[in-house]
């Protein structure tokens, strides 16, 4: 489908700047989740371990300056906002603005490579929330489709694979990470088939070693989230003899707070524990094809342009079926930087 658009809208999970906004922000992603106070400042130690700011606004930052500069060299002339699903800028904000500077229809991008409801049908609900608190002069706002298996995605994440294999002795195990889901989240969706894709599809890139897929941040039970847990895989290692281990959060496209607590202090910590040599691949990030990645999404919905897709399960859709990625029966689930 063609459709013109007035603007490119970043679409992402928010997080607080200083360590007064902490709690509030965890209030806010967790309103109306029976999920108890003590767990909440529990997650909110980790964030004052960082002083109170989630990294995740500034990278935001970054890359919504990379892709203004593809805009500016390339075209088209579109303006790029940001929102956040918890905290400022919130998306009803921005779309009050956007209707404010005469914005009718804009394209969203949201920082989330993979389907599954809290990364893909929750930022719908998100956007059909927000539309809703600005009325009837609310721009219509298009979901850009994923992009986990997307070359602008799967190089640079190969490139900072490759580069961390640099760091450690042939034979460096390879094991990549991404955030564990309640069970009933992937079967009801295609989130752990795309991660193993882009698992995968990184791989090929750099040679084909063997590596391994596991989770991080799981909050509920083993038997009830995917698993195995990436310190069990450190401990695994550890038994059976490794000494050289990457690890590479495939299952995130920035270093943000769940990157640099659970990889980079939690699991560092154990490494170090273990005996083990441990390198993290970095994220994206703001990598320039990265930028231009979004670029070419946006040009996918306005010009005739090839869908851009490695591997063979092609590229994603950009409208949702009705049944995709359905909503949950509500259970308590730890907060979350897609």
């Amino acid at each position: 489908m063609t459709n013109s658009g007035d603007a490119i809208l970043l679409l992402s999970f928010g997080g607080p700047d200083r360590a007064e906004e902490v709690v509030p922000f965890l209030e806010n992603v967790l309103r109306g989740r029976p999920v108890p106070r003590e767990r909440m400042l529990e997650v909110a130690e980790h964030y004052y371990h960082f002083g109170g700011r989630s990294p995740i606004n500034d990278q935001n930052r970054a890359l919504i300056l990379a892709l203004r500069e593809v805009l500016a060299a390339e075209g088209p002339d579109l303006p790029v906002y940001w929102g956040n699903r918890n905290w400022a800028p919130l998306l009803a904000d921005t779309l009050r603005r956007m209707a404010a500077d005469g914005v009718r229809r804009a394209f969203a991008f949201v920082t989330s490579a993979y389907s599954s409801y809290s990364g893909c049908r929750q930022y719908l609900e998100d956007i059909a929330r927000a539309r809703a608190a600005v009325g009837p002069g609310a721009p219509e706002v298009l979901k850009l489709r994923a992009f986990y298996n997307h070359p602008g995605f799967i190089e640079p994440m190969a490139d900072r694979v490759r580069a961390a294999r640099a760091e450690l002795p042939d034979g460096a195990r390879l094991i990549f990470t991404a955030h564990s889901v309640p069970v009933w989240m992937a079967e009801t969706s295609r989130y752990v088939q795309q991660i193993q894709e882009a698992c995968r599809l990184v791989a090929e890139l750099i040679g084909n070693p063997p590596f391994r897929l596991v989770y991080q941040s799981r909050s509920g039970s083993p038997q009830s989230w995917l698993g195995p847990d990436v310190l069990d895989c450190l401990r695994e290692a550890a038994d059976a003899g490794t000494q050289d281990l990457i690890l590479a959060p495939i299952g995130f496209i920035s270093d943000h707070m769940e990157v640099v607590y659970d990889l980079d202090t939690e699991a560092r910590r154990l490494a170090d524990e273990l005996g083990l040599r441990l390198v993290r691949a970095k994220t994206v990030g703001a990598d320039p094809r990265f930028a231009a990645m979004i670029h070419e999404l946006v040009l996918e919905r306005i010009q005739d342009v090839p869908r851009r897709a490695l591997g063979s399960l092609g590229a994603s859709h950009d409208l949702c079926p009705a049944d995709c990625c359905p909503p949950p029966p509500r259970a308590a689930v730890r907060p979350r930087e897609p």
